[in-house]
């Protein structure tokens, strides 16, 4: 037997992609393996330029599945959106995962290639941006950063316009049946999530009797999920920076490690963590 005819009998695997689609058409890869170009002669600037492509692909998979999310909990279909959620959950210790990689770049490995970077920042992030928006945490002085493109500052002020998933949760508790004030209600999206007592104890009365409302109980769970989740993602986010650059400015203008820390205390689902003092 020669050797192309034992290859093409090998397990029966396929190999002549010459008139079909193989693995690397259907994923792209010769685009997304391109997609590197190192401006700077250091070494440690391939790990750099991977480490934020793949956690943009990451951030990307997370939005399709928050959009999912938000549309279920909007039609009240609570079982598929905490199959979601567990599922963001779990990209984000991807992503967290992803700054341990990161963390073995050194001080002076990337004092090497910072130059080249210019004024570019994970701070420009229009897909992090989103996400925050989407989970709540919205401010629309970051539109600003996105002016020059206009189709991504278009995306970002209507996600800034648009109930937040968390929104829609308050949403569903009022259609539940549960006292929720109206101002809770009443539309005006564009500002952060602010701790309500009306959605308090209605939270709270979900957690006392969760036999009885199991689906929103398990909802809220999935949600703490997430914000967990979603700390740690920023806590490992300035401890690697704080391991790397110390407290030096960020390339894209910010404070650094410092303006990480203070995004630290942001809370996205205030009345969730809070109710837990009362039980």
């Amino acid at each position: 037997m020669t050797a192309r005819s034992d290859n093409e009998q090998w397990h029966g695997a396929r190999m002549d992609f010459s008139k079909s689609m193989s693995y690397g058409d259907y994923l792209a890869l010769d685009s997304i393996l391109t997609a590197q170009h190192p401006l700077s002669p250091a070494h440690d600037e391939m790990l750099f330029i991977v480490q934020h492509q793949a956690s943009e692909l990451w951030m990307k998979l997370m939005l399709h599945e928050l959009h999912a999310v938000r549309a279920s909990v909007r039609q009240g279909a609570v079982a598929p959106a905490c199959k979601m959620l567990a599922r963001v959950a779990r990209i984000m210790d991807q992503l967290v995962h992803a700054w341990d990689v990161l963390a073995t770049m050194t001080p002076p490995e990337y004092t090497a290639l910072r130059p080249y970077l210019g004024a570019s920042s994970g701070f420009q992030s229009f897909q992090y941006r989103e996400i925050e928006f989407i989970l709540g945490n919205k401010n629309a002085a970051m539109l600003a950063v996105h002016a020059s493109v206009p189709d991504r500052h278009a995306r970002l002020e209507e996600e800034l316009n648009a109930p937040s998933l968390y929104d829609e949760a308050v949403h569903l508790l009022a259609r539940s049946g549960f006292s929720i004030a109206p101002q809770r209600l009443d539309g005006r999206w564009s500002r952060p999530t602010e701790a309500d007592s009306s959605v308090q104890a209605a939270w709270l009365e979900v957690y006392r009797e969760p036999s009885r409302h199991w689906a929103l109980y398990e909802l809220a769970e999935k949600l703490v999920d997430l914000e967990t989740a979603f700390r740690l993602w920023r806590f490992r986010h300035v401890n690697t920076v704080e391991r790397i650059i110390g407290f030096k400015a960020g390339t894209g203008g910010t404070a650094g490690a410092s303006y990480l820390r203070k995004m630290l205390d942001t809370v996205l689902f205030p009345e969730l963590f809070a109710l837990r003092t009362q039980l």
